[in-house]
């Protein structure tokens, strides 16, 4: 049943985002139209507060795709000195293989970024999806997922799915606001980074219940609450 409901969990955010790539790729007019009208609304704002938009720039930045790919490799190195190699693999493989899913699909759909009058800043590639708000969410959950066997009570549980919920949802806003990704990009980067993070969850659960372990819920105990409670992953 856990497991399925995981599976359930993946197609909640998968489908959004075929239901965007699939408008994106057919110019569906009306996506394309609130689109355009948000990024107008949001550079105009940008134009008028400057130092509005340096903050955004800054954080943009410090939460952008390298940020968590160091913390999830540096997380990942510790979870292999605590005996956790299985752990620190799958934080690292899920981190890549969303990286590597990102770029195959900016490559394939080959969107053009907005082109604003007065720019405020500027990035290279293609636009959908957001590769900083994939990033976010991947890098967000996966380390949310390696904490939660450290906490106790639900009030903690729900504060730090809380926090990695506001800095997607930040990252997300940032992109859009300074006229470097339409809204349905950055829709999309978030919902494919859950996906790719619940999916994997999902395959390591599996894993460990092959294995003769008990069953988890990865959102409230971790992906492998064992590797901290005495155990070994491996």
């Amino acid at each position: 049943m856990r497991l399925t409901m995981a599976l359930a969990a993946v197609a909640v955010f998968t489908v959004p985002f075929v239901i965007l790539l699939v408008l994106v790729r057919t110019s569906f007019s009306p996506l394309t139209e609130l689109d355009e009208g948000i990024a107008l609304s949001l550079h105009a704002h940008a134009l008028e507060n400057p130092g509005y938009t340096t903050f955004l720039s800054v954080g943009t930045e410090v939460f952008g795709p390298w940020t968590w790919r160091v913390l999830v490799v540096l997380t990942a190195v510790w979870l292999w000195r605590r005996g956790a190699p299985r752990l620190a693999i799958w934080a690292v493989a899920t981190i890549t293989f969303g990286g590597l899913l990102n770029l195959a699909l900016k490559m394939i759909v080959d969107r053009a970024r907005p082109a604003l009058p007065d720019p405020v800043a500027w990035a290279p590639g293609a636009s959908f999806p957001s590769g900083h708000a994939m990033g976010a969410a991947l890098g967000a959950c996966i380390l949310v997922l390696i904490l939660l066997p450290f906490l106790r009570g639900t009030a903690s549980r729900i504060t730090v799915w809380a926090v990695a919920a506001v800095i997607m949802v930040f990252v997300a806003y940032s992109r859009v606001a300074l006229g470097v990704h339409w809204t349905s990009d950055v829709i999309a980067g978030v919902a494919l980074g859950v996906a790719v993070v619940v999916g994997a969850a999902a395959g390591f659960e599996a894993w460990r219940r092959g294995e003769g372990r008990r069953p988890a819920e990865p959102h409230v105990e971790g992906v492998e609450p064992e590797a901290f409670r005495g155990g070994r992953s491996g």
